[in-house]
């Protein structure tokens, strides 16, 4: 230590000192883990913030009436003939 320096001004380097080198050393670790995030991520190929889906939903169905199904049948020849009726006037 130098003569010349004070004890209270030493310690402040010092103490700034020990405070970067903490830093650095935490920052790269974090870019370590990052990385290493990336690199599982892209091996999955999933988005991180969306959840997986575990299986697939369940499938619903519903059993029409004769009279549903006829007007299904109706709606579908109307959409096949060309949109259906036609504003006359």
């Amino acid at each position: 230590m130098p003569e010349h320096v004070p004890i209270l001004q030493f310690l402040g380097w010092v103490f700034l000192a020990a405070a970067a080198v903490l830093w650095i050393s935490g920052f790269v670790r974090l870019q370590r883990r990052y990385r290493t995030y990336l690199a599982v991520q892209e091996r999955t190929g999933t988005l991180g913030a969306l959840p997986r889906h575990r299986a697939a939903p369940r499938l619903e169905s519903v059993e029409l009436t004769q009279a549903e199904r006829d007007a299904f049948a109706g709606l579908v020849r109307q959409f096949g003939d060309g949109g259906g009726h036609r504003p006359t006037g």
